[in-house]
């Protein structure tokens, strides 16, 4: 698709690829901040981009590169938490025959160096956000210049409050095609004496088989970080159920609550947890030795007796399964997020069974929650040929399916 503004036209995609994509890799926000950079039209109401030419730039929560490649002359460099929509902004710089990439930065990593303008997506969770605001302390000046974009949807008076404790005294602009600038002026000494981000948080955690809590990590773009999620209690209640396995895999492990009770219940299991969202590794990273430890120091009865030591885990930043080993895993267990960014939708989960029937080997199951109205167990049976469902509440349901040999020649 062609995305067209004042500051130029590209050729971008979505990431992952579809066949027949009918979302765009951009949204009015996009347009709007792009168009009124390049046509200076924010002098009476904020600052003025202008002002910021030649110098570096930092585009937060960029979708797909939509802004980054309007500045792909200058130093860019792209932050956020998706490493597929930082895939897919290097992806659409080579589309458009550009040689230079922007530089992509994890959300999880500080920044250095300073800014001249910054340029901010409103991302979906109000704490990112104020992680973000929090972090730019000390890598924008007097000098520096930051604007944010987003849907009139995704902004409040919550949004703009962040800005004013972070960077100053704040404006909107009038709205255009549903979206709306926020203009902060900023007030470098606020700025740069602004308090620390109040990431990440904890919730305490008690799982079963053992008798004390676990206080759970949570960076600021895991789901759920104040407690255990509805969905993820549905797939703990029938934990001890998973068949016995040597490699299981917590696919969008977000801080890896799954994984870890999965571990503590097969100690001798190998564990991989793999996530597009760096905070949502981070988090597990954090949380994985600080259960096991746990565990160990309680001497469980099935780690008590066991005679080898656990097997290691590992933590992948990755496209859903993307590019792993076929047919050599004995288990996947998710619970499928519904959402790109804001953009809503089954095609995140369905690339996520796709990819776990491919990576398991014969006999090898897919275990999966989520709310009854998606009905995962017609996509698990048209792909699987199986579905058995092996919980349910009023809202939630748990899925597992087998998948077949393949036939003899």
């Amino acid at each position: 698709m062609q995305m067209t503004t004042a500051m130029g036209s590209y050729r971008l995609n979505r990431f992952p690829l579809r066949q027949n994509e009918s979302l765009q890799a951009w949204d009015a926000a996009d347009e709007y901040l792009l168009n009124t950079i390049a046509l200076n039209t924010t002098a009476d109401e904020g600052p003025n981009a202008s002002a910021a030419k030649g110098r570096p730039v930092l585009v937060v929560n960029d979708q797909f590169g939509a802004l980054a490649i309007a500045f792909r002359e200058q130093d860019v460099s792209s932050w956020g938490d998706s490493l597929v929509a930082h895939q897919g902004a290097m992806a659409n710089f080579k589309r458009n025959g550009f040689d230079t990439v922007p530089r992509c930065i994890p959300a999880t990593e500080p920044l250095s160096g300073v800014f001249g303008l910054v340029l901010i997506k409103v991302p979906k969770t109000l704490a990112l956000l104020e992680h973000q605001l929090a972090g730019l302390a000390g890598h924008i000046d007097a000098d520096s210049v930051v604007m944010a974009a987003g849907m009139v949807k995704s902004i409040h008076t919550s949004t703009l409050a962040l800005f004013e404790k972070y960077l100053g005294p704040t404006k909107t602009s009038l709205a255009k095609k549903k979206s709306r600038l926020i203009l902060p002026q900023l007030d470098t000494v606020l700025a740069g004496a602004s308090p620390a981000s109040p990431y990440p948080g904890h919730y305490i955690w008690q799982p079963q088989g053992l008798e004390s809590d676990i206080e759970m990590c949570n960076h600021a773009n895991v789901f759920a970080r104040e407690q255990l999620d509805i969905g993820a209690r549905a797939m703990l209640s029938v934990i001890d159920q998973l068949p016995a396995s040597r490699h299981i895999i917590d696919l969008g492990c977000g801080n890896g609550v799954l994984g870890i009770a999965a571990k503590i219940s097969q100690p001798q299991a190998r564990l991989s947890f793999v996530d597009e969202s760096y905070m949502a590794l981070a988090s597990a990273r954090t949380n994985w030795p600080l259960a096991l430890d746990k565990a160990h120091l309680e001497s469980t009865e099935s780690i008590a007796e066991s005679t080898s030591e656990p097997a290691p885990a590992e933590f992948i930043a990755n496209d859903c399964l993307r590019d792993l080993e076929l047919g050599e895993t004995d288990l996947v267990i998710c619970n499928p997020p519904f959402h790109q960014g804001q953009a809503m939708g089954d095609h995140i989960a369905w690339r996520m069974f796709k990819q776990s029937h491919d990576c398991l080997q014969p006999g090898g199951q897919l275990w999966v929650v989520g709310n009854k109205h998606l009905q995962y167990n017609a996509k698990l049976k048209r792909l699987f040929g199986n579905c058995q469902e092996k919980y349910s509440n009023k809202k939630f349901v748990v899925y597992a399916a087998i998948k077949q040999a393949e036939p003899a020649d």
